[in-house]
């Protein structure tokens, strides 16, 4: 596969080493966690570019995204068994994400703490995430795909 989006792929990555995203969580954070704010992330950018002119390079993203999720599942010595299962759950929880947060814009502060935490449980302050990613969400509305893409070549 290319390696074409790897910049934008580390780019995501590096939103989810900010350890101010940690600090309320109830033990240390693991590779699930970090995953987890990585799609979460992932998600908020989908949402954003999601159109019918964008649909065949958000697919190309979505499919290198998870290639690279899949080799970092691989080095941590999952077997292919449970790479399989692993990569079916993450990909579920993407699209769960993704319809929590299809109408983010719209939603009441209240309503975006009850969807934030529904994945992550183990954050003792939800508040935080969801102002994090209320920021996140509109740093993104406010650049162009094109911004993104000239980022991959």
């Amino acid at each position: 596969m290319k390696d074409k989006y790897i910049n934008l792929y580390n780019n995501l990555i590096n939103y989810t080493r900010n350890k101010n995203l940690y600090l309320d969580l109830n033990r240390k954070d693991n590779f699930s966690d970090r995953l987890t704010l990585f799609l979460l992330h992932f998600a908020f950018f989908l949402k954003n570019f999601k159109n019918d002119q964008n649909k065949a390079i958000l697919q190309e993203i979505y499919d290198f995204n998870f290639r690279q999720i899949e080799l970092s599942i691989r080095e941590i010595g999952y077997g292919d068994q449970s790479i399989n299962k692993k990569m079916k759950d993450y990909v579920n929880l993407l699209h769960s994400m993704i319809s929590e947060v299809h109408f983010w814009d719209n939603l009441e502060k209240k309503t975006k703490i009850k969807k934030i935490s529904i994945f992550f449980q183990d954050f003792t302050k939800i508040d935080y995430l969801v102002e994090y990613f209320e920021d996140f969400n509109q740093k993104l509305s406010k650049k162009k795909f094109e911004f993104f893409l000239e980022q991959c070549n």
